[in-house]
């Protein structure tokens, strides 16, 4: 279905993303609700045609070259409330489309909380159990209800639990697979207007509460959303600290066998008088990402004020462009950060955003 009047053939890809870097695709197909979103995939499966699947475009890195397919931009946009007869409970259920902000706002605004902390994160709701999202001490996998997918191999649609995709940091069974195409998704709200239990310290202490206290949803999001800006986290046109796709890295997950050593080098090069955030996980340790690129010598604003593709200057997590960057300058700033962390602490970073048709 190419021939869609909604198609632009050889289009550039850079602006359906928050990178803004990324060549042509063999066409663009803008699809405003599920049933074009299903129609139109079925469609280029049939004609054998590699299909992108875009939102929000706010975790993509797409290569010079583009895509050798057809992207379907999901712009579906419905918003429902409900109450699930299994428990009672409050939920919104929001197409793939809808721009994920745009939900948490609404359910704010309709009394709810429960999405709070997420608030700011750009992108659209259907990617958000893919990367099982998270953010001040609240992800995803917390709150969701359900995800519907379009199955591609079946040509059919099905809701799927949380408990079918394997959610875990920053990932899910659904994040490298293309067989299976989120299309809505639905989430637990709490219907007394509180937020979820404030675990993460920075953001208690800015609403001067203790740790795991429930406040107003709607303080949470605007406290949320006054710190994420202070990071350059919240989309902005003209602060170009926000051309980015947020955190180009995860906060690394070390073996406990692996974490002794690890920990040993990290003292030996920052001093054992400095205090190394590390957080208790399965098996292991978490450790910061971006603390890790500031102690291996990388700062803000990185490699300086003549590239065109720089670490931001409000954190070190986020590799920006400046105007005009190539996906290729991405890349190879994101190698240079990668191999020096790994240099100095033997620690690999991995990167967050899915590249499409391009790797590290």
């Amino acid at each position: 279905m190419i021939d869609n009047p909604s198609a632009l053939q050889s289009a550039p890809l850079a602006d359906l993303t928050t990178l803004r870097v990324g060549g042509p695709a063999h066409a663009i197909v803008h699809c405003p609700d599920t049933r074009s979103v299903v129609e139109e995939i079925t469609a280029l499966d049939a004609d054998s045609e590699p299909v992108l699947v875009i939102g929000g475009g706010s975790n993509l890195l797409i290569s010079d070259d583009g895509f050798g397919g057809t992207a379907v931009v999901i712009e579906s946009a419905r918003i429902d409330f409900g109450t699930g007869r299994e428990s009672g409970r409050p939920h919104v259920t929001a197409d793939a489309g809808v721009v994920w902000d745009t939900l948490v706002a609404a359910t704010i605004d309709a009394g709810f909380g429960g999405l709070e902390c997420l608030s700011g994160i750009p992108g659209a709701a259907g990617a958000t159990p893919v990367q099982n999202v998270g953010a001040y001490g609240v992800e995803v996998a917390d709150v969701l209800r359900s995800v519907q997918v379009l199955d591609r191999r079946a040509g059919t649609l099905r809701w799927v639990s949380p408990g079918e995709l394997g959610l875990g940091y920053r990932t899910s069974t659904l994040k490298y697979r293309d067989d299976f195409v989120v299309v809505a998704v639905s989430f637990w709200l709490n219907d007394d207007r509180l937020s979820q239990p404030l675990r993460y310290r920075d953001l208690a202490d800015r609403l001067d509460v203790a740790r795991d206290s429930r406040v107003d949803a709607s303080l949470v999001r605007e406290t949320v959303l006054t710190l994420r800006r202070s990071k350059g986290m919240v989309l902005d046109a003209d602060d170009h600290d926000t051309w980015s796709a947020g955190s180009f890295f995860t906060n690394p997950i070390i073996g406990s066998d692996d974490a002794p050593a690890i920990m040993s080098r990290i003292r030996e090069r920052v001093g054992s008088d400095i205090s190394t955030p590390a957080f208790p996980v399965a098996d292991g340790v978490k450790l910061s990402a971006g603390w890790l690129i500031e102690r291996a010598g990388y700062a803000k604003g990185y490699p300086g004020p003549s590239s065109p593709v720089r670490l931001s200057t409000k954190h070190t997590l986020a590799l920006t462009n400046r105007g005009g960057a190539s996906a290729d300058e991405v890349l190879d700033l994101a190698r240079d950060v990668r191999d020096g962390v790994r240099q100095a602490f033997g620690v690999t970073l991995h990167p967050e955003p899915v590249l499409v048709n391009c790797s590290l």
